[in-house]
């Protein structure tokens, strides 16, 4: 009998070993993601030596020379883009300020906006990964406040501009130190001290270094909170900005009510991007006077701008859109009063080819290579590459994960 136990026991081990390695890893040991975006974060900041620890993050992980924003190289265009892997033109959020028909005004200070869903086409990452059975948490990432599809993170928070860095980062942390089946397998984090300061001040003033210390400060902040709750190997961490930021010199500012007669056209959105909709009866005389072009910008009729911009198909987009030149913007009179002469400024918004708007793409954790560099890509290419990492099945995107397969292990 003992003979026959101890045979039982064994062949009982065996069948648990060989059950165990044909069974998947639970999905609470998969790795998760943190996404975190740097408004306005120049890729070229990082060789300023004023961010050690995002460029220790670059040195011993993976790095991109550069990444190009979409058009428009706005904040809510480009990082629903990040999420979605669709042009800004396809997911709707074709600028900062919209108009619908059907919904109205859309503004990204208004909340009630914000929060509506019907604005946002697509479907994000968080939406994707919650569908399929993931627990996701969102801090300020846009588009993370409305039920898209009718879900929501199982964690965010409402944007508030007064929740310091370091808070952010403390809270952040505290959702991925959960127990197993609790933690975030993707999560997001957004920071717009630097996007705040550079417009104030321009993208090279003494504040603008002073507020990437400070931004830096917090990452460092962020790393050792996952280090003293061992979480450095358990997280894939992907950092990342919108858009970059050109300095803009006081005098380069036009009046957008002088650009076309008012009884001819209407403006939507002012600043580098700008949509004009012709009036009724007087369209001929709008195209006239904006089509073409003048000095210090050019205007499309919206089917007909640039190919390189994949833009002008969406209903949001105005019937006539003008880009400013870089180094220029077209502003309402009220903001031009407000604006001190000789003070320099800065803007986003431009062509994202110009090299001031490339934006920044590093990360680092147990997927990544360490020392790696990458060619320029799109920012349409981080969706494929993070939807693979959270271990979904990416939804119809504009991406392709190719560039960034060399950063994987």
């Amino acid at each position: 009998m003992p003979l026959l136990r101890s045979v039982a026991l064994a062949a009982f081990i065996a069948l648990a070993l060989a059950t165990c390695a044909s069974t998947p890893v639970d999905q609470d040991e998969t790795p998760s993601v943190l996404l975190v975006s740097i408004d306005s974060f120049r890729a070229d900041y990082l060789d300023r030596g004023l961010t050690p620890n995002l460029e220790r993050i670059a040195r011993d992980g993976v790095r991109a020379r550069w990444m190009n924003p979409s058009y428009p190289s706005l904040t809510f265009p480009n990082h629903y883009t990040l999420v979605t892997g669709l042009r800004p033109d396809h997911h709707g959020i074709v600028h900062n300020t919209m108009h619908d028909q059907a919904l109205g005004e859309f503004r990204n200070s208004d909340e009630k906006a914000v929060r509506d869903p019907r604005w946002w086409g697509g479907e994000p990452l968080w939406v994707t990964a919650e569908k399929a059975g993931l627990r996701t948490a969102t801090l300020f990432w846009p588009g993370s406040e409305a039920p898209i599809n009718g879900t929501w993170p199982t964690d965010w928070i409402g944007y508030d501009e007064s929740m310091s860095m370091s808070q952010r980062v403390d809270k952040l942390v505290g959702w991925l130190a959960r127990p197993a089946g609790k933690r975030p397998r993707l999560a997001t984090l957004y920071f717009e001290a630097l996007d705040e300061t550079a417009h104030s001040f321009g993208p090279d003033s003494p504040q603008t270094s002073a507020t990437l210390a400070e931004i830096d400060a917090a990452i460092g902040h962020l790393l050792q909170g996952l280090a003293k709750r061992g979480l450095r190997e358990r997280v894939n961490l992907v950092i990342v900005s919108d858009h970059g930021m050109a300095p803009v010199p006081a005098s380069h500012a036009l009046n957008i009510e002088t650009l076309v007669d008012a009884i001819d056209a209407r403006y939507v959105s002012t600043g580098e991007v700008l949509g004009f909709v012709p009036l009724a009866g007087h369209e001929a005389a709008a195209e006239k006077k904006l089509l073409g072009r003048h000095d210090h910008f050019e205007c499309w009729r919206k089917s007909e701008m640039p190919v390189r911009w994949h833009y002008g198909t969406h209903p949001r987009v105005p019937p006539i859109v003008c880009q400013m030149d870089v180094g220029w913007n077209a502003v309402t009179p009220q903001k031009l009063a407000t604006r001190k002469p000789g003070t320099p400024r800065g803007s986003h918004g431009y062509d994202p080819m110009d090299p001031s708007m490339r934006a920044l793409f590093i990360a680092q954790g147990p997927s990544f290579r360490r020392n790696t560099e990458l060619a320029p890509f799109d920012n349409v290419d981080v969706y494929p590459l993070l939807a693979k990492l959270v271990g979904i099945e990416p939804r119809p995107n504009d991406g392709d994960i190719a560039p960034l397969l060399p950063a994987l292990k």
